[in-house]
């Protein structure tokens, strides 16, 4: 274990940057999981280093605070910052999300399974390769949180009910078991092939790459099996 202090018993700055450096490109994966297709990883990453350093300044262990619980609060802190000071999503591109979970939803109400790629883009009047590019364009929007089953559309505070950890939010986290045990049932009814990539995504933590590579497609197809597999599941949790 590399340690955290100096020999004058101050904190290693070098060290620490050194050690946490994983932990803000593990919030930056997290992160970038919700988020549409524009937003780099690299730049999230670059941010948080930027919020690393300056927990590093500001953390006091005198507060009985770990300074890894302290400096992902930070970290995450400077990821949200830099994203609601940028144009991520545009109203556009949450409209065109919307309209593919209503497709989604209006087609396994009259079939009574889970639609076909094409039969979704036969419903939203596009073609195939024009459904699969919107896929490829709205990549990346947190499931389901019970704030959007509320009705309200409005999307002031979209970054802080998908993205901000819910942690320190003793009714969030009931609500998010709650949540969960729909989602577990929601996923066994998805399409085979995107239950696979819902798997390896975020239980095994393979990035898309590596996904591709098992399924022996390309990183965009996985990007867009993945969000019509979010689109399928915030189709089915809203109506839960």
């Amino acid at each position: 274990m590399m340690t955290m202090y100096t020999a004058k018993g101050r904190l290693d700055a070098n060290a620490l940057l050194k050690q946490y450096s994983p932990l803000v490109r593990r919030l930056a994966h997290q992160m970038i999981a919700k988020l549409p297709a524009n937003v780099e990883l690299d730049d999230l990453i670059q941010v948080g280093m930027i919020g690393l350093s300056d927990a590093l300044t500001r953390f006091d262990s005198a507060h009985g605070v770990q300074f890894e619980t302290f400096a992902t609060q930070r970290i995450r802190g400077a990821m949200l910052d830099e994203l609601r000071g940028n144009d991520w999503m545009s109203r556009g591109d949450r409209r065109q999300q919307r309209s593919i979970e209503s497709a989604v939803h209006k087609l396994e109400q009259k079939l009574g399974r889970a639609p076909q790629e094409s039969e979704i883009a036969a419903e939203m009047g596009m073609s195939l390769s024009e459904y699969q590019d919107l896929l490829g364009k709205v990549r990346g929007t947190q499931l389901v949180y019970l704030e959007d089953m509320t009705g309200d559309e409005g999307d002031d505070d979209y970054l802080d009910r998908h993205v901000a950890d819910d942690e320190a939010n003793p009714l969030a986290m009931l609500q998010d078991r709650r949540m969960r045990e729909a989602l577990v049932e929601a996923i066994k009814n998805l399409p085979e092939r995107e239950q696979y990539v819902m798997s390896m995504y975020y239980e095994h933590d393979m990035n898309l790459k590596e996904i591709a590579a098992v399924l022996k497609v390309t990183e965009s197809r996985v990007c867009q099996l993945h969000s019509q597999s979010i689109a399928r599941l915030r189709s089915k949790l809203r109506a839960w």
